[in-house]
């Protein structure tokens, strides 16, 4: 079945499917196989611990795949500087560069000129305007369902995607909540180009740095398995809801504000929960999808599963 849109056309991919940056989790293993499966596999640059490192990671996918694949810049508030880092995706010739967190538009000024496609995570219609007025090529939209981080507005996937869809004219991606087939048919249905999924990924063999307590807390998980984290300082995140997590909430009730909470939000407590598979001295980052995730599959079984489902629903729709 054919499901080119406008992004597949932009990106050069076979299905409209995008996997997420995922931090300390999206690697050449993960990304080359989404590659190969039809979509837009990713690397999550800043969770390197230098450009060297960015530089091997984007030459192991190069061995692993000739399809397009991108490199993710999360330019959050508390981040380093990722001027270096972004030099080595312009210098490897990486196809695809998307932002999440912060401002772009120094990403964008640092790519001027440069033959790449720039794709913006944006949880609203102000952000996704913007984006495409900085030179975006198209804009993924997360509501409230998400994991990781999201908008600090309380809008769902469902009615944020077609506000801005009616708000730009460059290719929308959907993303917070979707993990299969059904999924991407509504984002499709609200006028989106394509979907991104974040955690649905992280639930698949080749996501090989995420530790089986991660994956099996995403399997057993309920939608109502998720909290909200960070708040207080204005940058609200979505993770597993377990006692670290609810620690983090017991002190941003009594002391608002980064220094306190700074320990618990770290890189290293995330890489603890997320790597280690230390359950109880971290956090893992996880969308409301969990209470759709059962099983831990490949990333083609994944793709199959999916377009199964899609195929399903069109021939539905067409009786």
């Amino acid at each position: 079945m054919n499901f080119t849109t406008r992004l597949t056309t932009l990106l050069g991919i076979e299905y409209p499917i995008i996997q997420g940056g995922l931090a300390y989790l999206a690697y050449s293993e993960l990304a080359a196989a989404v590659s190969n499966a039809g979509g837009l596999g990713q690397i999550t640059a800043m969770s390197l611990p230098s450009p060297e490192a960015l530089r091997k990671e984007i030459r192991n996918v190069k061995l692993k795949t000739d399809r397009p694949f991108g490199v993710n810049y999360a330019i959050g508030q508390h981040g380093r500087p990722f001027e270096d880092m972004l030099q080595v995706a312009i210098d490897e010739e990486v196809p695809v560069i998307s932002m999440t967190g912060g401002n772009p538009t120094p990403v964008f000024e640092q790519l001027e000129g440069v033959n790449v496609k720039k794709l913006v995570l944006v949880a609203s219609k102000r952000q996704a305007v913007k984006a495409e007025k900085l030179g975006a090529d198209a804009v993924m939209v997360v509501g409230q369902e998400g994991g990781g981080h999201i908008g600090k507005e309380d809008v769902s996937t469902m009615v944020l995607t077609p506000q801005v869809v009616d708000s730009v004219s460059i290719p929308v991606v959907a993303s917070g909540g979707i993990g299969d087939g059904r999924g991407m048919m509504a984002a499709l249905a609200l006028g989106a180009d394509g979907i991104e999924m974040g955690t649905r990924f992280i639930a698949t063999v080749e996501c090989t740095h995420a530790h089986p307590f991660y994956k099996e807390a995403l399997v057993t998980g309920k939608e109502t398995d998720t909290m909200l984290i960070k708040q207080s300082i204005g940058a609200p995140g979505r993770v597993v809801r377990n006692e670290w997590a609810e620690k983090i909430l017991e002190i941003e009730k009594v002391e608002p504000n980064y220094e306190a909470i700074k320990d618990y939000i770290s890189g290293k407590a995330n890489q603890a929960f997320a790597n280690e598979g230390k359950l109880d001295r971290g956090f893992g980052w996880a969308g409301q999808v969990i209470g759709r995730i059962n099983d831990v599959p490949t990333v083609e079984e994944l793709f199959k599963r999916i377009l199964t489902e899609a195929e399903e629903i069109r021939n539905k729709w067409g009786n």
